[in-house]
């Protein structure tokens, strides 16, 4: 292995970031987290190019790591790479299931309709429940479920 190739081994896990203008990037992930708003991210570094010049005066092209931060919907996990030591922060507190309040017509109408986080059908979301309340709810048929984004799968209820 040379000393390239042991430095790919050891900067961590590598995924494909999707830029906003499309382009595709390999990055190393340093962290996820899941900010106030209950989105995630992943922390990355890109390795661009960056000039280097030596104590004598010459320059060379070196491989510089710059922080970035990608929505989690915008990377990939590439096959063979392990992400089991990547650091995760807002897993638990977070909120990732948004509870719609409903009009109820008939009074064995649902109140209230789970939806996934990210689900467009959430228009009148009041509340952000955790995943147990959520599997909670659906155990006791105390909430219905999206037919769009299907919480029921997800949540394997």
């Amino acid at each position: 292995m040379d000393a390239k190739e042991e430095w790919r081994a050891k900067a961590g896990p590598w995924a494909r970031a999707t830029l906003a203008d499309g382009q595709q990037l390999d990055v190393v992930v340093v962290s996820r987290t899941r900010t106030a708003d209950g989105r995630w991210w992943y922390e990355c570094e890109a390795i661009l190019p960056a000039r280097h010049e030596g104590p004598d005066g010459t320059t060379k092209a070196i491989g510089a790591p710059t922080p970035i931060s990608v929505e989690a919907d915008d990377i990939a996990q590439i096959p063979g790479e392990d992400y089991s030591l990547v650091p995760t922060e807002g897993a638990i507190a977070g909120r990732q299931w948004v509870v719609e309040k409903l009009h109820q017509c008939g009074p064995d109408d649902p109140a209230r309709r789970l939806h996934r986080r990210d689900c467009w059908q959430a228009r009148h979301s009041d509340e952000r429940i955790t995943t147990e309340d959520a599997v909670d709810r659906l155990a006791r048929k105390a909430i219905a479920w999206c037919d769009v984004c299907r919480p029921d799968r997800a949540l394997r209820c």
